[in-house]
């Protein structure tokens, strides 16, 4: 059996309303494909789609979220920047910013496994295997999405946030993972709505700002490899 296919694209910096769009387009395609395939009025198979990109200041708030982890009001939003979205992921709310990448698969994941805990494991893992090409260690903490530096310690903060939708195995949204952001953006909410743990990035682990390109090459060899897919244009 031959290995799925994911077409990849590098967005640069995009407004999160524009990149949400476009995702939605994509996943509503694949899902309407799929209810054709099933109903025997094509045989065209689904696509699976890979994004990378980096948005101006957002923060965005999960449908399972509470509005009140925004500490700022929509002046402050405007002082600082920064817009503000309710949105059909799970999860609470994050923040995404330059410097930070974020990746969003919009897979059928019946061409990898129908297993949505197992997508999320990977999604982490492909991080967690990027931080430790840098001498970064990493890992998760029971209960919580996203990648961990010193997890179960008093010293724990977040380096990657997770949070995606699916329907009919198809999914959208994904990782956003801190590599040169603006961490004094994470001061103005609570993340994910955990109060009693920090927020990182690569930079402020190694102290030195990173090439984006490099680490954003890193980690789209390390999703490939583990999902066991190769890439088109």
């Amino acid at each position: 059996m031959s290995k799925p296919t994911v077409k990849f694209q590098d967005l640069g910096l995009i407004d999160y309303k524009e990149a949400w769009d476009y995702q939605e387009t994509m996943f509503r395609a694949t899902v309407d494909q799929k209810i054709r395939i099933r109903n025997g009025e094509t045989s065209e198979p689904t696509e699976n789609h890979m994004l990378f990109c980096e948005h101006p200041h957002v923060y965005t708030l999960g449908k399972s979220g509470d509005k009140n982890h925004l500490l700022l009001n929509d002046e402050l939003l405007k002082k600082n920047n920064a817009t503000y979205y309710k949105i059909n992921r799970g999860g609470d709310i994050t923040y995404h910013g330059p410097g930070q990448l974020v990746v969003y698969p919009i897979f059928d994941l019946d061409h990898f496994f129908s297993d949505i805990h197992k997508y999320l494991r990977y999604l982490e893992e492909s991080v967690i295997l990027t931080l430790l090409d840098y001498g970064i260690e990493s890992g998760r903490v029971e209960g919580l999405t996203g990648v961990w530096i010193d997890g179960n310690k008093p010293t724990a903060r977040k380096i990657c946030a997770i949070g995606v939708k699916s329907s009919r195995w198809v999914t959208m949204h994904g990782i956003g993972f801190n590599i040169n952001s603006d961490l004094s953006y994470f001061s103005h909410i609570i993340p994910c709505g955990i109060q009693d743990k920090a927020v990182t990035s690569m930079e402020s682990e190694l102290g030195r700002k990173l090439d984006m390109k490099e680490v954003s090459g890193v980690l789209k060899e390390k999703l490939s490899t583990l999902f066991n897919f190769s890439y088109t244009i």
